[in-house]
């Protein structure tokens, strides 16, 4: 496994595989996750104000995003999916919103 992964699982069996800083807005992450050849947003929910909770697919696999004290968590349903598609979705999130370091 990758240094850059987690292997989280999580009460609902689904694996939080990464955390990056909140350095972008939900709208702007949102934007820049559609611009991934096969992202498609399947959900997005906000109160546009502390929270939001976005779900997509991206080559067969369910992932979900969401902002914890100053992060974004992101995991994926299936806690068996490939570490090539899980350091693809990884590597183009962190171009935007940088290691955090």
């Amino acid at each position: 496994m990758s240094a850059a992964l987690l292997n989280i699982t999580v009460h609902d069996g689904s694996r939080q595989f990464s955390e990056l800083p909140q350095t972008a807005s939900w709208y702007e992450l949102r934007a820049h996750l559609k611009e991934l050849d096969g992202v498609e947003i399947t959900e997005f929910l906000t109160d546009h104000v502390t929270e939001a909770w976005m779900d997509f697919s991206y080559r067969g696999n369910q992932f979900s995003v969401n902002n914890q004290f100053g992060d974004y968590w992101f995991f994926v349903q299936d806690p068996s999916c490939s570490e090539e598609v899980l350091l693809a979705v990884f590597n183009h999130c962190k171009s935007l919103l940088g290691k955090g370091e």
